[in-house]
C-alpha cells in the first residue's frame, strides 16, 4: 500500500531495508527525551519473525513514514495494524488493532499512519479499530496520558505527551484508561496486612518463593501459567496465551527475577496466588542502547547495581481464596520481602490496573499506593 501527502510517503513495510527503517524510528522521536528507555532492538525483531506464535492466530502490516530528502528516505514515523482471530472470536466483533507507533510531532504525518492501519484493516473486514496495542495486551500497550516527568518502569510504555493529543485531534475517543500507582517503601504496611497473612496461613494456605532454578522454575512457570488463564480469563480485550507463549517470555525473565518479591500461595500444593514483583531493570536498559552486545552486556551489569526500585507486575488470586486473606497476605510477604534489610528498592510501582478493576484498586490504595501515571487505549469505528 502505498500513500503520499506532500513529500511524505506511507508505504509497507516489505523488505529487509524497509524493516531497518521501522526498527530506526524511536531512536529519531526520543532522541532528546531523557525519560525514554530504548527497547531491545532484538526483542521488537522478534515480533515480526515467523516463529512468533501470533501468526498461528493473526496476521499483521507494517508501515513506515518516509521523508523523501537529499541524502534519501528518512523514516519518520511508523505504525502496525494487526488482526487478531482469538480477540474477535472472544468480543464477538470485528475488532482490529494498532500497535508499534511512533511519530515526529507532525499531526498530518500521524494523521496519514493512522488512516493507512485504518485501511488495511477495513480491507481485511474489520470495523472497528483498537490501540496502541502491540498484537495483544500480553505485550506493550496503552498511551501515556499523564505522568511524563519521570522514566517508565520495566515494561511499561512511554510515549511524548502529543501522541494522546494526535489521536484525539484524529477522532479517536477513549475506550478505557488504567493506573500505575507510586508506593514509598519508607514505612510498613499497616497491622491488617500482617494480620491477614496470620489468617491465611491459619487457614492452611502456605507461602513460598518462586523456584527459579532449572526444573523446578518450568514447573513454576507451568502453574502460573494456568493459575493466570483461570484468574484473568475475563480481562478486557485480552485472550489467553499459549503455554509456549507464557514459557517463552518466563524464560526471557527469568535471570531477572528476585524470589523475595515474588511470593507463591499454595493450598493442598495447589497454586492459588502469586505476587509478581520485579527489579526496575529499565534503569541500566536506559544506558544499553538497545542492543545486548558484549558492551551492552557489561553496561547493563554494571548500571544494574543502581537499580533502587521494583515494579508489580501482578497480584492474582483465585476469587474462592480472597476469604482466606490471600491477596493481603501476598501484598505482605511482597513489600516485606523488598523492605528486608539489604534491599536496594526505596519505592514500587503498582500496575497497571485499569480503572474499572475496583477490587485491585482497593487493595492497593488501602496498602498506600498513590495514582502517578495514567494511561489509555483509544477506539474508532471504521
Amino acid at each position: 500500500m502505498l500513500k503520499q501527502t506532500a513529500a511524505i510517503e506511507i508505504r509497507s513495510v516489505n523488505t529487509p531495508a524497509d524493516s531497518e527503517l521501522f526498527l530506526d524510528v524511536p531512536a529519531l522521536v526520543y532522541a532528546n527525551d531523557p525519560h525514554w528507555v530504548p527497547p531491545l532492538r532484538s526483542d521488537v525483531v522478534k515480533q515480526f519473525a515467523p516463529s512468533n506464535p501470533f501468526f498461528e492466530y493473526g496476521k499483521l502490516q507494517q508501515f513506515i513514514a518516509l521523508s523523501q530528502e537529499a541524502k534519501g528516505d528518512r523514516a519518520v514515523g511508523r505504525i502496525v495494524a494487526a488482526v487478531n482471530n482469538r480477540l474477535i472470536e472472544r468480543e464477538g466483533e470485528n475488532v482490529g488493532l494498532f500497535g508499534f507507533f511512533e511519530c515526529i510531532s507532525d499531526f498530518t504525518i500521524a494523521q496519514a499512519l493512522l488512516e493507512a492501519a485504518c485501511q488495511w484493516l477495513r480491507e481485511q473486514g474489520m470495523t472497528v479499530v483498537r490501540g496502541p496495542i502491540d498484537l495483544s495486551t500480553h505485550n506493550k500497550c496503552l498511551f501515556l496520558v499523564d505522568g511524563f516527568d519521570s522514566p517508565p518502569m520495566v515494561m511499561m510504555p512511554y510515549n511524548p505527551p502529543y501522541y494522546p493529543e494526535f489521536i484525539e485531534r484524529d477522532g479517536w475517543y477513549k475506550a478505557k484508561d488504567a493506573y500505575a500507582y507510586n508506593f514509598l517503601l519508607d514505612k510498613p504496611l499497616s497491622a491488617e496486612f500482617e494480620k491477614a497473612y496470620r489468617i491465611a496461613c491459619k487457614s492452611g494456605v502456605k507461602f513460598r518463593p518462586l523456584k527459579t532454578k532449572g526444573q523446578a522454575f518450568e514447573q513454576d512457570c507451568i502453574s502460573l501459567y494456568h493459575l493466570f488463564n483461570r484468574a484473568f480469563a475475563n480481562n478486557w480485550s485480552s485472550t489467553p496465551r499459549s503455554e509456549e507463549e507464557f514459557l517463552e517470555e518466563a524464560r526471557s525473565l527469568q535471570q531477572l527475577v528476585d524470589p523475595d518479591v515474588f511470593p507463591i500461595a499454595e493450598y493442598d500444593g495447589e497454586m492459588v496466588g502469586f505476587f509478581m514483583g520485579l527489579p526496575d531493570y529499565n534503569i541500566p536498559l536506559k544506558h544499553v542502547g538497545g542492543k545486548l552486545n558484549w558492551l551492552g552486556i557489561l553496561k547493563f551489569l554494571w548500571y544494574r547495581r543502581q537499580i533502587d526500585q521494583g515494579r508489580v507486575v501482578v497480584i492474582c488470586s483465585l476469587p474462592e481464596y480472597r476469604r482466606k486473606m490471600v491477596p493481603l497476605a501476598l501484598i505482605y510477604l511482597g513489600m516485606q520481602g523488598g523492605m528486608q534489610k539489604g534491599k536496594p528498592y526505596k519505592r514500587a510501582e503498582l500496575g497497571h490496573v485499569y480503572e474499572d478493576n475496583f477490587p485491585s484498586r482497593k487493595l492497593i490504595e488501602a496498602s498506600g499506593g498513590k495514582i502517578y501515571k495514567t494511561y489509555r487505549i483509544y477506539e474508532k469505528s471504521l
